[in-house]
């Protein structure tokens, strides 16, 4: 069954929506449990790092990787269940995010919305924990399965096991790189409730005349912010919000906000402040700015975008050259949100 299923020396250009050069070693593409215990059994990969591939689009390859890359293309999308409150959907880990949370809404299933246009896959949507326009994927999120590439067996994961943080899993931390995520599950409510806190949706929607939107309006609205501020990797080479807004204490906060006037704030539950890396990085003199072949989006700095011939080196180095400038500047760390292998 392997020999049509595992590949060696594969290009990975690809696979990576940075468009970043870099191979695998090995290379398999599994739709199901059967073809990854074959691929994990089969005796060329024993003992060989492996890597968990979903879109590749919060990811950084920063060179060849000498290991097995799994790319995750488990498929399916179903309704599982339902109670006086909510939906139960599940989706395979390699259906296309997007795609799913249109679909949801199409069949009458809204809570996504706000997480539309966002590039990657549904497996990889609970490790990064996405989120944008004032929720998180967690909120909905209700329970995924997964493979444990150490033992060979199904695991169930609930929400309490996942440990979601911002942008943020046990699947980022202690479980890093031990699990492929087969199949996850949505509890989407059935007393909607439209989110609109965040400015530029309030904005969209007013100029559309629509004060009272439809889950596929919110929807429409949200693709039409993020196509505007954000470049299609399809056309440039990016892998989205390439960093963290960076969350300071109360104190920090303002000490910032006394000297530098203006500066965007979200106040957290613990009294906290998460700040806007991207002002903080335009702020620093980085938007459109470029180092070598990579550099800040011209219309949303928080973007590290490949113009062309770029390697991970070249945006490791565009990565920390931004990130020294902004601790000059404000003494505030900034995090990156891709991971990065390989080299």
């Amino acid at each position: 069954m392997t020999a049509d299923l595992l590949r060696p020396d594969v290009a990975l250009d690809a696979f990576n929506t940075l468009r970043l050069p870099a191979r695998a070693a090995w290379f398999a593409a599994v739709e199901s449990a059967d073809q990854l215990r074959a691929v994990l059994d089969d005796a060329r990969v024993a003992g060989l790092p492996r890597f968990v591939l979903g879109g590749g689009s919060n990811l950084v390859l920063a060179g060849d990787f000498a290991g097995l890359v799994l790319h995750v293309a488990f498929r399916g999308r179903a309704r599982v269940q339902e109670d006086a409150d909510a939906f139960y959907i599940r989706a395979g880990g390699g259906e296309n995010w997007h795609d799913f949370v249109r679909w949801t809404l199409e069949m009458g299933w809204p809570g996504l919305e706000n997480l539309s246009l966002i590039p990657g896959t549904v497996g990889a949507a609970p490790v990064q924990n996405i989120g944008a326009y004032g929720i998180e994927m967690a909120e909905h999120f209700y329970s995924l399965r997964a493979y444990d590439l150490a033992t060979g067996k199904t695991v169930g994961f609930d929400k309490a096991d996942c440990r979601f943080g911002y942008r943020d899993s046990f699947f980022k931390q202690q479980g890093a790189g031990r699990y492929l995520i087969a199949a996850v599950t949505f509890r989407l409510p059935k007393r909607w409730v439209p989110r609109m806190g965040y400015a530029d949706v309030a904005r969209e929607l007013e100029a559309g005349g629509i004060a009272t939107p439809t889950p596929l309006q919110l929807s429409d609205a949200v693709i039409a912010i993020r196509r505007r501020k954000l470049p299609d990797p399809a056309e440039i080479g990016n892998a989205g919000s390439f960093f963290k807004n960076p969350v300071v204490s109360a104190a920090d906060y303002a000490r910032l906000a006394a000297a530098h006037p203006g500066l965007p704030h979200y106040p957290q539950a613990d009294g906290s402040h998460k700040l806007a890396a991207g002002w903080l990085i335009e702020q620093a003199g980085w938007k459109g700015r470029r180092l070598g072949p990579v550099g800040c989006y011209e219309r949303q700095a928080l973007v590290l975008v490949n113009h062309g011939g770029a390697c991970g080196a070249d945006v490791r180095a565009a990565s920390a050259a931004v990130r020294a400038d902004v601790r000059a500047r404000f003494g505030v760390d900034l995090e990156p949100e891709p991971v990065f292998i390989g080299g």
